[in-house]
């Protein structure tokens, strides 16, 4: 599959089969990850894998929905801002590296027939707390990870004619 067509087929998944992830796969993600650009290279971020069984009331703490830890793993990706580059008007890269390598693990996830769906909203003190994140790590952005029990809606995207410009505003 070519990276255009991995693109159009990724969704997001929110129904997962309880089937284990194999040790490979989740390896696999989690390269691509490591493997993201970032900023001067820094890396200012940690991945949490979170296997869901027995976890659950601790995840519904995190997210309400219960769909969540219907998926084998979850993933949570946490930046560390002290850690990253700032530009010299003070303007912190750090989510923007953190948003990176988690798209690249959900873009192998995808290539590796395996389901994602992005989270932002979810509640960022009980995952302080559930994850026992330190002090100066951001809970970012959270995905489930397995194998998926549903299918794909149709996406909606604007035009390319909406989103892109040549050469000015």
């Amino acid at each position: 599959m070519d990276f255009l067509e991995l693109a159009r087929n990724r969704y997001s998944c929110r129904a997962y089969r309880p089937d284990p992830v194999e040790d490979n796969k989740l390896k696999a993600v989690l390269e691509a990850a490591q493997l993201a650009p970032t900023a001067c290279n820094l890396q200012p971020f940690q991945l949490i894998v979170i296997h869901t069984k027995g976890r659950e009331a601790d995840l519904r703490r995190i997210y309400s929905s219960a769909w969540l830890a219907g998926a084998p793993i979850v993933i949570c990706a946490c930046g560390i801002p002290a850690e990253s580059w700032q530009r010299r008007d003070g303007k912190n890269y750090c989510d923007t590296d953190v948003t990176i390598a988690l798209d690249h693990l959900i873009l192998a996830a995808a290539s590796l027939g395996l389901g994602t769906c992005w989270l932002g909203a979810f509640n960022p003190e009980a995952a302080r707390e559930v994850l026992g994140l330190p002090a100066g790590v951001e809970p970012i952005a959270m995905t489930p990870l397995g194998y998926p029990a549903d299918s794909p809606g149709k996406k909606s995207r604007k035009p390319l004619k909406e989103i892109v410009r040549y050469e000015r505003w």
